[in-house]
């Protein structure tokens, strides 16, 4: 079975957009689209509180004919078009979509950042954590989501089998960002959601990249639009993940990030698993 995961920055700008970006975008959906998974993630959609339009549904049905799709946008009292996921799976498949409620802090429960896809065998989890923001302004209450995220997949996991993906917004360890020394107080590398990270994983969660690709170093999952040469010298962070409960470990066949081409910004990645 195959899953992706992706940060798109914008479904409207992808789908609808004439600029260079959305052409890249559309360009990445593509080719999502030619690997042909089972299960696809999506965050920081955008999307307003009553979700896609119809010219977002006819757009997504030609990129993903023969798939049906969930989501959950940001609504009030969260600001507007802001965060959001959705997820999309292979008609035919028995899903219940579920989007929780954690007891997070400030309006994290009311942003769309959660999409729990229920399965006969599995939970798929579609995540896109709080970002701690410029200053680290909003680090308290990231520390408060890492806590409740912890609990929430616990008590999945109790249950059946999890698949956690998406956007965790933290590099977790140095060889997981180009230039860590540099940025040890910068948003998604200070000491705290790094912590936060390595909890997450004492959980009984494994990081599917770590485990079949060991300490390998250099390989990235996302660049800064603000840095033109940010792709082209690698200067990336680590921060889109598939983490699964550790006794699906085996079941691993791939883990990997997907080429992106010129689009800086997010790059896909894609789990393959055998026995799920």
């Amino acid at each position: 079975m195959k899953f992706i995961s992706w940060n798109i920055d914008s479904l409207n700008a992808a789908l609808t957009g004439d600029s260079e970006r959305s052409g890249q975008s559309r360009n990445v959906l593509n080719r999502i689209a030619d690997a042909q998974p089972d299960f696809i993630a999506i965050q920081e959609t955008k999307l307003p509180a009553t979700g896609p339009s119809a010219a977002h549904t006819e757009a997504l049905a030609a990129f993903f004919p023969g798939y049906e799709s969930a989501w959950v946008s940001s609504r009030p009292p969260a600001k507007k078009g802001y965060a959001g996921t959705m997820s999309l799976w292979r008609k035919g498949l028995e899903v219940k979509a579920d989007s929780p409620a954690i007891g997070a802090p400030d309006t994290m429960d009311s942003e769309g950042r959660i999409l729990t896809l229920e399965t006969p065998g599995f939970f798929f989890v579609n995540v896109y954590t709080p970002n701690s923001g410029d200053g680290l302004v909003r680090l308290a209450d990231r520390q408060q989501w890492d806590a409740c995220f912890t609990d929430y997949l616990k008590k999945l996991d109790a249950s059946r089998p999890v698949i956690a993906c998406g956007d965790f917004n933290a590099a977790h360890e140095e060889i997981d960002l180009a230039n860590p020394d540099s940025n040890h107080f910068s948003a998604g590398f200070t000491d705290e959601e790094r912590q936060g990270f390595t909890n997450l994983l004492a959980a009984g969660f494994t990081d599917s990249f770590r485990l079949i690709h060991g300490q390998e170093a250099g390989a990235y999952s996302w660049w800064s639009q603000r840095v033109k040469t940010s792709k082209l010298n690698n200067a990336g962070w680590r921060i889109d993940y598939f983490l699964v409960s550790s006794r699906l470990g085996p079941a691993v066949k791939l883990s990997a990030m997907m080429d992106s081409g010129d689009r800086r910004d997010h790059t896909p990645i894609v789990l393959e698993m055998e026995g799920v």
